[in-house]
């Protein structure tokens, strides 16, 4: 492990991105156990040494278990995560299922198979949580993908969607949440890099780089790199919604609008805009 001064000082500045995310939305209380999905992927690998640092000092008790699922891709090293478990004495479970032969069979050759594994390796998830007995599954999703998620919807999908720091499952058994949801993907590779953690990519997609959301990241890359702090920005927007100046009748009733009915920001929206350069959560870490 490297124990320069750079990567504890990012290792701090994550661990403090993540418990804030934790306290602001609730997302661990006492007697939780949570669940962590670990992939094999840089995001995973940084959100279980989040939560287990922070375990060694939060409030509240709450146990983890990691898990990961061994979707049986070709190649894939199925020793690397239970060795890696091992060496850092986590609760662990590897479940295998082989979602790869489903996904190949079912999706044509060249097409997006994303949706489809996603769908079942959520299935497999919610099952294992439920045997194990967690009510918290954490996933590594992190800022970025947050609003990258958004402007999928927004554009391919006409609605201003994106993926919340905690929600319910369906079936109403767990409740999912999103502990990086404040912390930069530059940060966590920068992170996951100096931790040298043994990563397994995901070969299953291929490179796919005509995918929508490949289309959404450069777009988003490119913003930043001419726009610095536009993705930080964007996160702020969605922590700042204004029902009363969209046009969603389920959100505001602007049929029954009257003299009398209390709008946030009244008739300011006829100005223009006061833009800010930079959002208000620092996601970012300067080295």
């Amino acid at each position: 492990m490297n124990s320069s001064n750079n990567l504890q000082k990012l290792r701090k500045f994550l661990e403090g991105r993540t418990g804030k995310a934790i306290i602001d939305y609730n997302m661990i209380e006492d007697g939780d156990t949570v669940l962590v999905c670990v992939s094999g992927g840089k995001d995973s690998y940084t959100l279980l040494a989040m939560l287990m640092a922070l375990q060694q000092r939060a409030p509240v008790k709450f146990r983890l278990i990691a898990m990961n699922l061994d979707q049986k891709q070709p190649g894939f090293p199925a020793e690397v995560l239970p060795n890696y478990f091992k060496s850092i004495g986590i609760e662990h479970h590897i479940i295998e299922s082989d979602t790869y032969s489903i996904v190949k069979d079912k999706i044509p050759e060249g097409k997006t198979t994303c949706s489809l594994c996603s769908r079942l390796r959520r299935g497999i998830i919610y099952r294992t949580a439920k045997e194990l007995g967690a009510n918290k599954i954490a996933l590594g999703h992190h800022r970025d993908d947050m609003v990258h998620t958004l402007f999928l919807n927004l554009l391919f999908g006409g609605k201003i969607k994106a993926m919340p720091p905690k929600l319910v499952t369906d079936d109403k058994a767990h409740v999912v949440i999103r502990p990086l949801a404040y912390c930069a993907e530059a940060d966590i590779a920068k992170f996951a890099r100096g931790m040298e953690f043994p990563i397994i990519p995901c070969n299953l997609c291929g490179s796919q780089d005509n995918m929508q959301r490949q289309k959404i990241r450069e777009m988003m890359q490119d913003w930043d790199k001419r726009y610095p702090g536009r993705t930080e920005s964007v996160f702020t927007a969605m922590q700042n919604v204004v029902p009363s100046h969209l046009a969603d009748l389920d959100l505001f009733d602007f049929r029954g609008l009257t003299l009398d009915t209390p709008v946030d920001e009244g008739d300011i929206a006829f100005d223009e805009p006061e833009l800010m350069m930079t959002g208000t959560i620092p996601v970012s870490l300067k080295a």
